[in-house]
């Protein structure tokens, strides 16, 4: 289920990313919104190619540890990213108002949630399952 959480999350900011070039995102950040139109626009798709290279690197390294808080910073980006967005609703150049945009950006940062939410409480039986263990063995050696 927490592979499945993280996995749809990431598409949906994949996902999101493209309605944000055509909505002309750019417009809404910081530095870009200074440049002119074609310059910001080509800014802000090759931006992407490095920051979906990161995402896909980390959260998909082989080494478990990296990828487990990789895949938590993520959802916790998908959260502040859905807050972001949030923020900026009643602002004059925001134009994420279909049920489209509404879904990628809220359901990406709902999925976040409840991934974070799987990995506490997977972690929290975890803990308890290693300390009932501990118990059972140390009420064994007394």
């Amino acid at each position: 289920m927490k592979n499945l959480c993280f996995n749809l999350g990431l598409a949906t900011l994949a996902t999101h990313e493209l309605d944000a070039v055509t909505q002309s995102e750019w417009r809404l950040l910081y530095i870009l919104n200074t440049l002119p139109e074609e310059i910001a626009r080509t800014a802000f798709v090759i931006i992407h190619v490095p920051l979906f290279f990161l995402i896909f690197w980390l959260t998909f390294y082989e080494v478990l540890h990296i990828r487990e808080w990789s895949r938590i910073a993520f959802s916790i980006f998908l959260i502040i990213h859905a807050g972001l967005h949030k923020a900026l609703e009643n602002h004059p150049l925001y134009t994420f108002n279909s049920p489209m945009s509404q879904w990628l950006i809220f359901g990406g940062g709902l999925l976040g949630l409840i991934y974070l939410i799987i990995i506490v409480t997977s972690n929290l039986f975890r803990t308890n399952s290693i300390r009932e263990q501990g118990d059972r063995i140390s009420t064994k050696i007394s």
